[in-house]
């Protein structure tokens, strides 16, 4: 299999008879040997388990009982647990956990259906970061182009999958974390609804906007991984009991009847942000405008429940640790502390609020469409851009279109 083998290639290869998950496991590991250096995707690599756990997908190919994911190697942000490392969630402090005595749920699940987790991966420390630039284990650099970020917080696993390392990764999004690398790294991105896939035995940030989903380099690669990854546990306390929804076998019946809106106003975008949205909006036969109201107070909102969440998360660390953080990481956290509580209860307020407003748009609309970034992949190390015209600080304003959504917990994908 070559670096550009999608996972339906991998899994038909397998399932044939023509390559083994064992030769697709040593190629994807040759190569992160090779590059990784370079790329700054993984932290952990586990070879041993890989390979064994490639036998026995062979052994299940060859009784017949082969898995819908048979052979496809992929990687986890190392937020997610993983049963004998310590789960750093980019952080120098959790270095020093015990290691994790099992896998988290979504990773159980995956090589239920016949993957292989090949490693843990790069991001932001614990996860507050748009930039994918991590002051402990250094940057996740952009495979387009090395000089360039990937984005974060799932920087790593971007990397990994957009470097021709993997097929597939598992991300995590509080405020874009999944969608800004895919969007700069020209892969696809899933953040599904609140809810919607396990978070259960991985490393919070903002329980009340944390998602857990895939990034890939196909609609299929990631419709196939969300179909596995579906299912009800009591482990996640915020889980819905809804019945599974494949969605891989919907693909082929296309669009037909769709309603398309166009996002216009704060989620315009200007340059290339907004000349790609057209350009498939084109394509699409799609024309009609929507306005989303109270899209920046709802900006505003999410900004205060992250950092007093993520305060409060982290509130010993920051007594007993302070100086081991991220100076950038620690210094939001430390603003978070103080915020007022009424400004904490009128952003969950307006949260309410937001929800409503949007959701109301989608009686007559089923889909919307707007830029995932502001822009390209900044360079590494670049510390303003512009935006409307204006120089501003680019850590916060990657997500100003991400946060918005996550806030409210609806589903979105981020496509090339």
């Amino acid at each position: 299999m070559t670096p550009s083998s999608s996972a339906l290639d991998i899994v038909d290869a397998v399932t044939s008879g023509r390559t083994t998950a064992r030769a697709v496991v040593e190629g994807a590991l040759t190569r992160i040997d090779r590059h990784n250096r370079v790329l700054g995707a993984f932290t952990d690599v586990v070879v041993d388990r890989a390979l064994e756990r490639a036998e026995a997908v062979d052994a299940a190919v060859r009784s017949g009982s082969a898995g819908p994911l048979a052979g496809v190697p992929f990687a986890a942000k190392n937020l997610f647990d993983i049963e004998g490392l310590a789960t750093r969630a980019g952080s120098r402090i959790n270095r020093s956990r015990p290691p994790a005595t099992r896998d988290a749920t979504l990773i159980t699940r995956l090589e239920a259906a016949g993957a292989i987790l090949v490693g843990a991966c790069n991001m932001d420390e614990y996860a507050y970061g748009f930039v994918g630039e991590n002051a402990h284990d250094g940057p996740s650099c952009n495979p387009h182009d090395l000089a360039h970020m990937t984005g974060g917080s799932s920087a790593g696993p971007a990397a990994a999958v957009a470097g021709g390392l993997v097929p597939l990764s598992l991300g995590s999004d509080t405020n874009g974390s999944i969608r800004v690398p895919a969007s700069f790294c020209g892969l696809f991105g899933l953040k599904p609804t609140y809810g919607r896939l396990s978070r259960a035995h991985s490393f919070p940030f903002v329980s009340s906007l944390d998602h857990v989903g895939p990034l890939g380099r196909s609609a299929r690669d990631l419709a196939l991984a969300y179909d596995v990854m579906q299912g009800f546990d009591e482990a996640d306390p915020v889980m819905t009991k809804r019945a599974n929804e494949p969605v891989s076998s919907r693909l082929k019946h296309g669009i037909p009847g769709i309603r398309i809106g166009i996002a216009d106003g704060y989620f315009a975008g200007e340059g290339p942000a907004r000349d790609a949205v057209l350009h498939v909006a084109r394509a699409l036969e799609a024309s009609r405008v929507v306005s989303i109201p109270d899209a920046q107070p709802a900006r505003a909102a999410a900004f205060i429940i992250t950092m007093a969440e993520g305060a409060a998360l982290h509130a010993d660390r920051l007594r007993r640790q302070a100086d081991e953080f991220d100076p950038e990481v620690r210094d939001r956290l430390l603003a978070g502390a103080l915020l007022p509580a009424a400004w904490v209860q009128q952003s969950q307020k307006l949260r309410r609020h937001f929800r409503d407003s949007v959701l109301g748009l989608f009686t007559s609309l089923d889909a919307i469409l707007m830029p995932s970034t502001p822009m390209t992949a900044p360079r590494l190390g670049q510390k303003t851009a512009l935006f409307g015209g204006v120089e501003m600080p680019l850590r916060p304003h990657i997500g100003i279109f991400t946060q918005p959504f996550s806030f409210i917990g609806l589903p979105v994908v981020s496509v090339p």
